[in-house]
């Protein structure tokens, strides 16, 4: 039975398990009980003006909770907190700067530009053919913008939006646009070369008829090659791009289309834009009902068409993505369910997830820096038709997947690299 006491702030101490009996908006961290861990939380609890704290012995470090028993105040209340669905210590052993990184502004920020872009491009593919000096300087500028933030050191995450744009046709190049230039990044492309890898990407599609409709014929689908490079070529983009763009469905081994090059024939833009390409294309089909999930999709990269691509790029990838991409519902190792958010790029291994947790609102819920939380892990990938009826309409996965990303440290913050 864990019962608890009310003690003034000034007597806490790092080890203590404890509870914040005020709403989300008052304090940094994700969740409202947990375990202090470090001088940091220590000093964020006290700064935060509380008359008293819960304060839960039978949870806290047993050394720690004897060496203070004399300096509680108030009456244990016999309370069972969190009986039906205790809150383990290792999710709430978040540092407060974890907290405030998991904000819901930054998914706001991120979905933002992302409408943003796909409002661009759909601007620049509507004038590339009129107005094509027009449709290259916003090319120019979306590439260049993007390129500003890829290329500082530090690391990268990559999010899963909440929405998607509205708009699908514009959502596919601007998802390969960002993983491309990401991909680009790790596999150590410069300045120019993520330049040509960048417009390549945002342009591979842009001669793709825009209007929705049912399957066309191969030979019909298969020209829309032709006619993007038509397209860039009046804006006057380099043959590099033009390259890139041509290749972008031509696979390694031969059985792509048009032109069924082969590796060696392959440019370095056009292997990583035929292969981002593909991914997007599991995830984010035609017909949504055909969709993968993230990891299925990077599965089926991996296991059934490795041929396909080059396997130094299809490594890369997949580190960079992990073994769990954004959008992936998972299977937490205590069992709970839960959905990839956002992965650190150079870290990806131990994502964030938005855990199902029926008794937090959803519009309250912070993720879960996975890193941060040793002792959990991931059991198993799911499809959403897998998950129970109070999980899917909780975590209400995504039928687009749809990236964007941002720096894992902001400029000037501290850690951040000057």
């Amino acid at each position: 039975m864990n019962t608890s006491v009310l003690i003034d702030p000034r007597s806490l101490r790092v080890g203590m398990y404890i509870q914040l009996e005020v709403g989300w908006m008052r304090h940094p961290f994700p969740v409202n009980s947990f375990r202090i861990v470090s001088d940091v939380q220590l000093n964020t609890v006290k700064a935060l003006g509380l008359e008293a704290v819960r304060y839960f012995p039978d949870r806290s470090d047993p050394e720690l909770g004897a060496e203070t028993s004399d300096e509680v105040a108030g009456e244990a209340d016999g309370e069972v907190v969190g009986a039906a669905s205790p809150v383990p210590p290792q999710i709430a052993a978040l540092e407060p700067q974890a907290a405030a990184a998991l904000s819901p502004q930054m998914w706001a920020r991120c979905n933002e530009r992302f409408r943003a872009a796909a409002r661009e491009y759909t601007h620049l593919q509507a004038c590339a053919a009129a107005q094509p000096q027009q449709a290259l300087e916003q090319s120019h500028g979306l590439v260049d913008s993007y390129i500003e933030e890829v290329l500082p050191a530090g690391d990268l995450v990559i999010r899963l939006l909440s929405e998607s744009s509205g708009n699908r046709q514009a959502e596919h190049p601007v998802n390969v646009t960002v993983l491309s230039l990401l991909l680009g990044k790790v596999l150590g492309l410069n300045a120019g070369g993520l330049y040509e890898l960048g417009m390549a990407a945002l342009l591979h599609d842009i001669g793709k008829d825009g209007k929705p409709g049912g399957r066309v014929p191969r030979e019909e689908y298969e020209r829309h090659v032709g006619d993007s490079v038509a397209l860039a070529m009046g804006m006057g983009v380099s043959s590099d791009v033009l390259t890139a763009m041509a290749q972008h469905h031509e696979f390694a081994d031969g059985s792509g289309f048009p032109l069924h090059l082969i590796e060696e024939d392959l440019s370095t833009a056009g292997k990583v834009l035929c292969l981002v390409n593909s991914y997007d294309r599991l995830c984010n089909p035609e017909f949504a009902q055909e969709g993968q999930t993230p990891h299925e999709a990077l599965a089926m990269l991996y296991a059934q068409f490795r041929d396909r691509f080059d396997p130094a790029i299809l490594r890369a990838f997949i580190r960079m993505m992990g073994v769990y991409p954004p959008g992936s519902v998972v299977q937490l190792a205590d069992g709970r369910f839960a959905m990839v958010v956002s992965v650190n790029s150079s870290r990806p291994l131990k994502p964030q997830v938005l855990v199902c947790d029926l008794q937090v609102p959803l519009a309250q819920a912070r993720p879960l820096d996975l890193e941060m939380s040793p002792d959990i892990g991931i059991r198993r990938s799911l499809r959403p038709d897998q998950l129970p009826r109070e999980a899917l309409s909780y975590l209400s996965p995504r039928q687009r997947i749809c990236y964007f990303f941002e720096r894992a440290v902001e400029p000037g913050a501290p850690g951040s690299a000057a």
